[in-house]
């Protein structure tokens, strides 16, 4: 059969060439596209060469008009209608690599015309890595979340964040103002907190504006810069909650001193309001009339996190293509006057900063469950390997047998993960008991030194129900130990303190799955390997004993001066763990830790 020529196709039917331009009438077609449209003009090319042409070398096939072309040719005669539908085939290997690279890094510069669908799943696509999986999400599920994930930083706010962050570094101001000299003057109290306060804050004016600095020292009205003050301690506080383990020491300074701005004392002479709320990715989407964004069918691809375990490298390159196509698509479709694709792509990466802090805190929790259910069973016990503890021995002030400290470690490492799961909602309800209280602080001598005493409704609430969640999840009748949670009293004196007790389960049991995880490592080596066989039996054994000793002391109720503060309550769950930490350097497999990198339980493993 042979191949039509040129002048063939063109007596075809109109509505399959789709007139070559599209629906252009003739009369506004170009002299030029006149002119590649004229039979008389058409020659028979040589072969190899563009049958459009004829003088330059074929380098496209096209498989619908079953002609060869090179490439600028094909590009005039298929750049509209149908035809720019019409499936390819590249003769030249250099230019396929170079358009399957080209489709690698960008969807394509005439992405305006394209259709969302098309760029996701068009068969005719020379490359798999531009085929964009929809994953099953439910849009209520990101909305909610959403509502809750502070919005990443730019660059001009980190800069006020250092400035913010250095300033009180320098500052003494929990040492100057939570003190027993001012626990029976008020009045005193009041106005050392001032004084430190517009220290502060003159301070910060100066490093940005040394003329508006200046004046501020000078007639002390604090009130014509609000807003500025209020956008520097709110991006603080947005970075915090994202990166929990920066600003240890500065941020509790920090929470403290808008804590203390908020009194009404306080509010009568510095006349404004230094807190506002956090800024999240839901509150900045309605801001922005965006907020459709959260129930796109590819918004859960484009915050997918890439996870590299098990995965060969072409298959992380794929994901992390698709992730980045989907990025794109949907910052273009949902750009508009008052939200630009930048802003969209901040948004989106703000979801995805949350995926991976979940990894982070979430996943070692994971991961303890597993070596829990895997290594023991509650109905059988392994000889050596029991979990039963008795109070008394071994510093344990609680008695279970097997079976029943089974569920118990079980249902502690649950509900961490719970809280860890929703760590972003419980910060944020925690600044609002802190900043929004209506009842003031007490400094009391909680036995742990001078702290701020205060309720914490909010969170209280919502551990209540992360509490029943997680009953109700293994059965009322078989929960183990007290459900009662400390909030507001000299065990937890404030919601703050509850942040920080929380925070510190990723540093607890990181460095336990790290270990464990590179005990294999240690293996390869064949004198350690001895060593580890002739010391512990074998590898697995080695985990075992770790695992045991684990998970019968650090949930024994130790750790704390009576059975009250510590024992089987939520919050001497965590009391146990850390006391377990603080004897990791007496316990026999110890060395094991110290050969797989452990440093400390500080979080900088």
């Amino acid at each position: 059969m042979s191949r039509p020529s040129l002048s063939e196709l063109l007596e075809q039917d109109e509505s399959e060439t789709d007139n070559f331009m599209g629906d252009l009438p003739d009369d506004e077609m170009s002299e030029s596209d006149n002119t590649i449209l004229n039979p008389e003009n058409f020659t028979e090319a040589a072969e190899g060469m563009c049958v459009e042409c004829g003088d330059q070398e074929a380098a496209i096939h096209c498989e619908q008009c079953l002609e060869d072309y090179c490439q600028i040719c094909f590009s005039a005669i298929h750049k509209r209608g149908k035809r720019k539908a019409h499936a390819v085939k590249y003769l030249n290997e250099a230019l396929r690599k170079e358009k399957e690279e080209d489709d690698d890094e960008d969807m394509s510069d005439d992405s305006d015309s394209d259709s969302d669908e098309e760029l996701t799943a068009n068969p005719n696509r020379q490359s798999t890595a531009t085929v964009i999986p929809v994953l099953n999400t439910d849009a209520a599920w990101f909305e909610d979340r959403a509502k809750f994930i502070p919005l990443r930083l730019t660059l001009e706010e980190r800069k006020y964040l250092r400035l913010l962050e250095a300033s009180l570094q320098v500052s003494d101001y929990t040492d100057k103002v939570d003190v027993h000299a001012f626990a029976t003057s008020k009045a005193k109290l009041v106005v050392q907190q001032l004084k430190e306060i517009c220290a502060i804050l003159c301070g910060v004016t100066a490093a940005t504006n040394f003329k508006a600095g200046q004046q501020m020292v000078v007639n002390r009205e604090f009130g014509e810069s609000a807003e500025f003050f209020q956008g520097a301690f709110e991006i603080a506080r947005r970075y915090k909650i994202m990166n929990p383990e920066k600003m240890r020491t500065a941020y509790g300074k920090m929470i403290y001193l808008l804590q203390d701005s908020m009194l009404p004392e306080i509010q009568d002479l510095i006349k404004f309001c230094m807190g506002r709320p956090v800024r999240t990715v839901y509150s900045f989407l309605q801001e922005k009339k965006c907020g459709l964004l959260l129930h796109d069918t590819l918004f859960g691809t484009a915050t997918k996190e890439i996870v590299p375990d098990g995965k060969d490298r072409y298959d992380i390159q794929l994901e992390i293509k698709q992730k980045e196509k989907a990025i794109k698509i949907l910052a273009r479709k949902y750009a508009s006057s008052s939200i630009s694709s930048e802003e969209i792509e901040r948004c989106i990466y703000s979801i995805g900063d949350n995926h991976s802090f979940l990894r982070g805190t979430r996943d070692p929790i994971d991961y303890m469950l597993q070596y829990l259910v895997h290594y023991f069973h509650p109905d059988k016990i392994e000889e050596g390997y029991s979990l039963a503890i008795s109070a008394g021995t071994g510093g344990a002030r609680l008695t279970h047998n097997h079976a029943r400290q089974f569920h118990y470690v079980k249902q502690s490492l649950s509900l961490w993960r719970e809280v860890a799961h929703e760590m972003f909602k419980l910060w944020i309800l925690a600044e609002q008991d802190l900043l929004e209280n209506t009842n003031s602080y007490k400094l009391k001598d909680t036995g742990q030194g001078l702290n701020r005493v205060q309720s914490a409704p909010r969170i209280s609430k919502a551990m209540q129900a992360i509490v029943h969640k997680v009953q109700l999840r293994v059965g009322p009748d078989n929960w183990v130990g007290s459900s009662v949670i400390h909030l507001g009293d000299h065990n937890v004196p404030n919601a703050l303190m509850f942040i920080d007790k929380y925070t510190q389960i990723p540093r607890i049991l990181n460095p336990i799955v790290i270990a464990l995880r590179r005990m294999k490592d240690l293996m390869a080596n064949a004198e350690l390997k001895e060593y580890i066989e002739d010391r512990f039996g074998s590898m697995e054994r080695c985990k075992k004993d770790i695992l045991c000793d684990f998970f019968k002391f650090a949930f024994d109720g130790s750790g704390a001066d009576n059975f009250f503060d510590a024992g089987s309550c939520i919050d001497g769950r965590l009391t146990s763990a850390w006391h377990w930490c603080s004897h990791i350097d007496k316990k026999p497999y110890y060395h094991m830790f110290l050969l797989t990198g452990f440093t400390g339980f500080d979080g900088q493993f």
